[in-house]
């Protein structure tokens, strides 16, 4: 390793910083570009060392007047491909972006699907101001949306924005409210849905609440509005964020499933439901569900700034939406 491509930060130990005890949790305090994570990492590579070179442990904070060298590699670059997919961005600085994921696009690489992610597209918009997430030049997807979920996201640029806005989302700290239309006769108007949800045993490309086991999932919904009491456009809030857990609760558990979901809904009897009521099928047109993320509201992991932003559903929104508000 080149010593002359790293970061090198130095700390005198003083007596007041005796009183954290662990030389780990003091570099975290101390270096706010790195997250907890990252200065673990550094300690299992022996980057930090006193002006000795002799390695220092993590679990303990050495003698008052020490001197603790930390040396920083620089990220490495990612093995993923950028991708210049315009994007349409809300909100950037040097911690976190906010954007509008599209319709049809998969947020993360996966087997199968390694390019025209929107990860590859953050590599290309982002390219030279990316901190580096896990010490690797990429940025960190802390919620994803399904592929034909659209809607507001974040993601992080630095590894210490990372590692803060994931404890958010565990702590739910968050605002997380989404729009769908929904088809079928509605139980209530408004109220809260509240389940185990754990993947199917039957198909295991699907969730299911129909279990005891799994994770436990919370939403709120409020009905905006209904078109002939069969279809409605329909606002959640997400008290945890499970896997399709919107998608999960409105056809197991409400018995209206989102419009035109090729996985929880019977199209076909949505069609037929739809026919009375709608003189043309084209909402089906596009083999996603009509799910959008409309709002996300937090504070800033670095800054603490109040942070809200929204979007209008997609464009195939427009025929359904005057039809239940005409």
């Amino acid at each position: 390793m080149n010593i002359a491509d790293q970061e090198i930060f130095e700390l005198t130990i003083s007596i007041e910083d005796l009183n954290l005890r662990r030389l780990d949790v003091l570099l975290a305090s101390k270096i706010e570009k790195l997250s907890r994570s990252s200065i673990q990492k550094l300690f299992e590579l022996d980057l930090i060392s006193d002006s000795q070179e002799n390695i220092l442990p993590q679990n303990k904070i050495p003698a008052i007047g020490t001197v603790v060298r930390v040396l920083i590699p620089p990220p490495a670059d990612s093995e993923l491909l950028p991708a210049n997919i315009p994007l349409t961005i809300f909100y950037e600085d040097e911690h976190l972006i906010i954007l509008l994921k599209p319709q049809g696009m998969v947020a993360h690489p996966a087997p199968g699907k390694w390019k025209d992610t929107l990860v590859n597209a953050l590599l290309y918009h982002c390219a030279g101001d990316l901190a580096g997430i896990g010490h690797t030049k990429r940025p960190g997807i802390v919620h994803r949306l399904d592929k034909g979920t659209s809607g507001v996201m974040v993601a992080a640029k630095s590894a210490v924005a990372h590692e803060k806005l994931v404890d958010m989302f565990k702590a739910h700290n968050l605002t997380r409210q989404y729009e769908a239309l929904v088809v079928g006769a509605l139980p209530k108007q408004s109220g809260e849905l509240e389940s185990m949800i754990a993947r199917s045993a039957i198909d295991r490309k699907k969730m299911t609440s129909k279990t005891k086991q799994g994770k436990m999932a919370k939403t709120k919904f409020q009905l905006l509005k209904s078109f002939q009491h069969n279809f409605h456009h329909m606002e959640f809030q997400l008290y945890t964020g499970r896997t399709h857990q919107i998608r999960v609760h409105c056809s197991e558990l409400l018995k209206t499933p989102i419009l035109n979901d090729p996985t929880y809904a019977n199209i076909k009897r949505q069609k037929e439901i739809l026919k009375e009521i709608i003189p043309h099928d084209s909402f089906f047109a596009t083999p996603h569900p009509f799910l959008h993320a409309k709002l996300l509201s937090f504070k800033h992991p670095i800054t603490q700034a109040d942070l809200t932003f929204s979007s209008p559903p997609p464009e195939n929104w427009k025929i359904p939406l005057s039809l239940i508000y005409s």
